[in-house]
């Protein structure tokens, strides 16, 4: 009897070390580079070189934009605020490409948003003759 608990008690010691070695965090890898990076580096909560505190004021004023976009594609609204637009611009160009993805628009319906607010933040004036 003692030996059979002296053999379950290294059995169970075995299988407690095998399940920290494979549960033991590991650096996540990015494919194309080979470098390591952190889940702080990739919400932009670390890296100074931009500045993540647009990214996530952004971040939130597309949530607070929601109703406008949602009357955008809904009702065929034709205007989005030039603050959701902005916030539109620089997720998706400065901070998370993928984000519009994320919170369930199809890429049609990022691409039909980038276009508004491209075409709203370089609006075209007409040629007056003199």
């Amino acid at each position: 009897m003692n030996s059979t608990l002296m053999i379950f008690k290294i059995v169970l010691l075995l299988t407690l070390v095998s399940w920290i070695n494979i549960l033991q965090a590991r650096p996540l890898t990015t494919s194309s580079t080979g470098h390591t990076t952190t889940l702080m580096t990739r919400l932009k909560l670390q890296d100074q070189e931009e500045d993540s505190s647009e990214c996530w004021d952004s971040l939130f004023e597309l949530q607070a934009c929601t109703g406008e976009i949602v009357l955008f594609f809904v009702n065929g609204e034709t205007y989005l605020g030039q603050d959701c637009c902005s916030a539109i611009r620089i997720i998706e160009r400065q901070c998370w490409p993928s984000m519009l993805g994320s919170l369930g628009f199809t890429s049609e319906e990022g691409d039909i948003l980038h276009g508004y607010c491209d075409a709203s933040e370089f609006p075209s004036t007409p040629n007056l003759a003199p």
